[in-house]
């Protein structure tokens, strides 16, 4: 398409309101985006659908890598198995036969110098029986957490009235002491979010909780009730699965299937403008003085909540202020690759931020998944990095690793431990995990609700209902569903 040329497929308004759409963009080829795309595509077979990326690459922050001569996850590398949206998508996308599931589910606790194995019977930390966390806990933080389960009135709590909602630590640390946050329920949420504690919704990190906090029920009671529930439950399902040669694999699936469908996916693409018009949806992109146009009749937003924010500033200004709030931490991924080292068993370890550590947790990749394991080589990963904590992230590539090795080292017991690396790799993901602060979910609310008052647009992705991969492919399912609906 020449510069300023628009390409037009189909007219809402002469098709009538409500009538399915003939032609949809999606902006964004993370994994939400090019689901939503295969999910359009599947809805309405014969309508134009096109994905539009910014850059030369596919798959937003899942990535695969060579390290050593090995093939690895340079991003995510598990998908929540628990729920069903992104393991059957990628099944159906020609994934199936490679599901796998982790070889070890333990892991441990970096704690005071010392690898503690990671306590059963809890909850995002949130124990069911204070006493399984003996030997993570001081003896003082022990007895506190035993002391004080039930909880305390709202009126300690600090609550945000608006929405009802609460941080996580603040919650557990009334209820059970300040240690279980600082040495389990901060290093897990760091681990999902590189975020705070102080400062992650309740209601949307930890939603089953939120019965208890609004009914007053003591929090060890609920969540015994919790993991007797998912105990009981027939034939429970492994909690995480992977794809046997990388999670990075599924976006690549992903691509291959919504192309062999008809799907358009325009890369080094960056859609810059969105405006309605009489009879859809212009997005414009290209450089400004010779910008292109794409109509379409309905669009899906798929992108991080500063671009979305600026594409629906004119035609959603009060999703786009909401949207506009999340804030975002950036990350760094180190992986390291060993001819024979000695690894602990279990799966890797989290670290608790109050210990002042470089690394805030370790992957034993190679424990962890049998296909990586078959490569006879070593693979450990460390993440470094939290939100609106960036000065380790300053460090060059090689100044990076080198402080990871030397906390894994440290972790380890001994300073030669784990050898010199045949290979090491540092991927950046700036920006990479939006922050869920309180009041988020009342946050996406006002989101789609504003979102929803315009005909033919939704969005999706990590900003709204969870960070993981299942989560974002649910979101891109419910948008393509919102997209799609309507009569024939």
């Amino acid at each position: 398409m020449s510069a300023g040329q628009t390409s037009s497929q189909g007219s809402m308004s002469a098709r009538g309101p409500g009538a399915r759409p003939r032609s949809v963009a999606v902006i964004g080829a993370g994994v939400s985006g090019l689901a939503a795309a295969w999910y359009v595509k599947q809805a309405l077979p014969d309508a134009t659908v096109t994905v539009f990326e910014g850059s030369p690459r596919l798959g937003g922050k899942l990535a695969l890598g060579e390290v050593g001569g090995v093939q690895v996850d340079l991003g995510a590398e598990s998908i929540l198995n628990r729920r069903p949206e992104a393991v059957d998508l990628a099944r159906a996308v020609g994934l199936a036969d490679d599901i796998v599931h982790p070889a070890t589910a333990s892991a441990s606790v970096w704690s005071r110098g010392e690898l503690v194995p990671m306590p059963k019977g809890h909850l995002m930390g949130v124990p069911g029986d204070p006493g399984v966390l003996a030997g993570l806990l001081s003896p003082a933080g022990l007895r506190r957490a035993e002391a004080g389960p039930a909880l305390p009135s709202r009126s300690v709590l600090r609550v945000q009235a608006e929405t009802d909602d609460i941080a996580v630590g603040a919650y557990v640390a009334e209820t059970f002491g300040r240690e279980v946050v600082d040495r389990l329920v901060e290093p897990l949420l760091g681990g999902v979010y590189a975020g705070h504690a102080d400062e992650i919704s309740l209601r949307a990190a930890v939603p089953a909780l939120v019965p208890a906090y609004e009914s007053g029920e003591p929090l060890d009671e609920a969540v015994s009730k919790i993991l007797a529930a998912q105990s009981a439950a027939a034939n429970p399902k492994p909690v995480f699965a992977g794809v046997r040669g990388g999670v990075g694999r599924f976006p690549a699936a992903l691509t291959e299937s919504c192309e062999s469908a008809g799907v358009t996916i325009r890369r080094e693409t960056m859609v810059r403008g969105l405006t309605r018009t009489a009879d859809g949806w212009r997005l414009v992109s290209g450089p400004v003085p010779a910008p292109s146009a794409h109509e379409a009749d309905a669009v899906i937003v798929a992108v991080p909540g500063a671009p979305a924010s600026r594409l629906l500033k004119d035609v959603a200004p009060v999703a786009a202020a909401d949207l506009a709030g999340i804030e975002y931490a950036s990350v760094a991924l180190a992986t390291f690759v060993f001819d024979d080292a000695s690894l602990p068993a279990g799966s890797g370890f989290l670290v608790p931020p109050a210990d002042g550590r470089f690394i805030k947790a370790s992957t034993f990749s190679s424990v962890k998944w049998s296909w990586l394991a078959e490569s006879g080589k070593t693979v450990v990963r460390a993440s470094v990095g939290r939100h609106r904590e960036t000065a380790d992230l300053h460090q060059e590539d090689a100044d990076l690793a080198a402080s990871a090795l030397a906390d894994l080292r440290i972790a380890l017991g001994a300073p030669d431990a784990l050898g010199e690396p045949v290979d090491w790799h540092v991927q950046r993901w700036g920006g990479g995990l939006p922050q869920y602060a309180v009041g988020h979910v009342a946050r996406v609310e006002r989101i789609r609700s504003a979102v929803a008052a315009q005909p033919g647009l939704a969005v999706c992705g990590a900003a709204y209902d969870g960070v993981g991969i299942a989560a974002c492919v649910a979101s891109a399912l419910r948008a393509a569903r919102e997209i799609s609906a309507g009569p024939a």
